[in-house]
């Protein structure tokens, strides 16, 4: 990390899921134009892809590729699939379905993404993470939770429990303010999923327009200039970082 920022807390607030729906599009444009996300992940495989790389064209939000293998609900006791894009357990499967991705990001954006990170995470495991880990080295780009050197991933700003249940004050102002407050030195990424409409068939549906509101709350913006905080986006990184 450069010594011109060492010391400093810098934060991104990065939403997933961009392109899933309409209304997760419109819920992140609004909570970048008018709150303080700075970031987003561009599912390429979803029904709104397109326009959210429409507005990506012309936007000073950063964009990286939210890789998108597959998607599990906890019902009835257990994790159900619903729907797998690829075998996450076979590395040559994984890597050509991260390869297609990159490329489709690149048509739908006209550019290269800036992060990379995937669907509820799955590249925490191998060998996702391998795949995901080396094309952010070959980019030149982080990877969510893989960059040597680091960016810090913080993914208490979410509505729900581990296996579904609900977690209102976890996307609070205050729960959000309290998170900004206690930053480390370093940069740090915020997760959030936020959204205008309920238009998305996932178990984390409601709480997406409650992240909206939160996020567009004028008191973030206040508790990020008390304390100091820079906000950016992962574009804008390269030139604090080595």
């Amino acid at each position: 990390m450069s010594e011109q920022i060492e010391g400093v807390r810098i934060l991104i607030v990065n939403a997933d899921d961009f392109g899933a729906s309409a209304g997760v599009n419109q819920g992140i444009i609004t909570a970048h134009e008018r709150g303080i996300v700075t970031s987003a992940s561009l599912m390429v495989r979803g029904a709104a892809a397109g326009a959210a790389a429409d507005y990506a064209w012309d936007s000073r939000l950063s964009v990286g590729l939210h890789f998108d293998l597959g998607e599990w609900a906890f019902t009835e006791g257990e994790w159900q699939a619903l729907y797998v894009v690829a075998d996450l357990t076979d590395p040559d499967a994984v890597a050509a379905e991260l390869d297609r991705q990159l490329d489709a990001f690149v048509d739908l954006v006209g550019r290269p993404p800036t992060h990379l990170d995937s669907h509820q995470h799955v590249h925490r495991k191998e060998p996702v993470h391998t795949a995901l880990a080396g094309a952010g080295l070959r980019m030149h780009i982080p990877v969510r939770d893989a960059t040597p050197g680091g960016i810090v991933y913080d993914g208490a700003f979410y509505g729900q429990e581990a296996k579904g249940l609900a977690n209102p004050d976890a996307i609070s102002v205050d729960a959000l303010v309290a998170l900004i407050e206690r930053l480390a030195p370093g940069v740090t990424e915020v997760g959030c999923h936020p959204a205008a409409e309920d238009d998305l068939d996932t178990m984390y549906r409601r709480e997406r327009i409650t992240e909206m509101e939160t996020l567009c709350d004028a008191r973030l913006r206040d508790a990020i200039e008390r304390t100091g905080v820079l906000l950016c986006g992962f574009g804008d990184l390269a030139q604090f970082l080595l």
